[in-house]
């Protein structure tokens, strides 16, 4: 046990100074002293999947856990969202959100965390966890969740999507990303009049974002699931106790419904999104997640199933 005091002496200050950066990009946005950025970078497309030339089924927006850093790189390598758009090429499905940044600036892109991820790549994840907090805050919150639910209207325009059409829009959120999805539901409504459908898989949110405009939530989880679990014992706003925050209305108004993805855990090879742990019925969980949120996005708009 020697070496815990020494560890507390080297982390306590790092994780004091990560607390108070983390609250500086909302802070810049907020302030107006930078302007988030819009374009992506040359050969990254706005949108894969579905022709568009054409009216999708449904534009998907995936929000990745902590270790989004770029635009491109995903917890699994990208895996899940390609076998979404193998299995079902009418969705338009956007990748490239950063949930972790109000500024959309990839953390790999700026110098100081390029020298971090060689020396330091812990921090990398540490950031991103202390975004999930500055989001949960409720002095940051509004501030936070306006700034990343412009980011994902801008780029679903940029993606061909048109305000008032009708054309629903599916946040499909892992981990801490369903923070994000939550809390930008308020400001896609008001910038796309979308209709919302939002699936979280192992969500970890704090329960306090308002679900007004919300068709409906799928939760899709595991009891194998200890990081969801820590989130819901974590934030009293996911208590039954507290009957009157945003995750518990919607849950009384029959807007949230729960499935089941045992045996999958949250990480490691048994993950939600692993392709090589299968199931008793044979089928990896990838694949049978990837099964499972198509299914779910088809059902929620019957009159589209011809689509997929």
């Amino acid at each position: 046990m020697t070496w815990f005091p020494l560890l507390a002496l080297v982390l306590g200050p790092v994780l004091l100074a990560e607390a108070l950066l983390a609250r500086y990009e909302v802070m810049l946005y907020t302030a107006g002293w930078r302007t988030p950025a819009v374009d992506l970078p040359p050969g990254i497309p706005y949108a894969r999947g579905a022709d568009p030339g054409r009216p999708p089924a449904a534009y998907l927006v995936y929000l990745d856990g902590i270790g989004k850093r770029r635009f491109t790189d995903t917890r699994d390598g990208g895996q899940l969202v390609k076998a979404l758009i193998a299995a079902a090429p009418e969705l338009r499905v956007l990748g490239q959100v950063q949930p972790y940044s109000p500024l959309a600036a990839p953390l790999a892109n700026r110098p100081v965390w390029v020298w971090i991820r060689r020396h330091a790549g812990l921090l990398l994840f540490l950031h991103n966890v202390m975004q999930i907090f500055v989001a949960a805050d409720r002095r940051y919150r509004p501030l936070y969740n306006r700034a990343v639910g412009a980011q994902i209207a801008n780029q679903l325009r940029l993606a061909g999507y048109r305000p008032h059409s009708g054309v629903p829009v599916v946040l499909l959120s892992y981990s801490g990303g369903a923070q994000v999805a939550t809390g930008a539901v308020d400001e896609l409504h008001t910038r796309l009049r979308a209709p919302l459908l939002l699936i979280t898989l192992g969500g970890f949110h704090n329960g306090a974002n308002d679900l007004t405009h919300v068709r409906h939530l799928h939760q899709l989880t595991s009891a194998h699931d200890r990081i969801e679990r820590v989130g819901t014992w974590l934030f009293p706003q996911r208590w039954r106790l507290f009957r009157r925050s945003g995750w518990n209305r919607a849950r009384r108004a029959g807007k949230i419904t729960v499935h089941r993805l045992d045996p999958a855990t949250h990480l490691g090879r048994r993950s939600y999104i692993s392709p090589e742990s299968y199931r008793s019925d044979g089928r990896s969980h990838l694949h049978h997640t990837t099964d499972t949120v198509l299914a779910l996005i088809r059902a929620a708009d019957p009159a589209r199933r011809h689509g997929f």
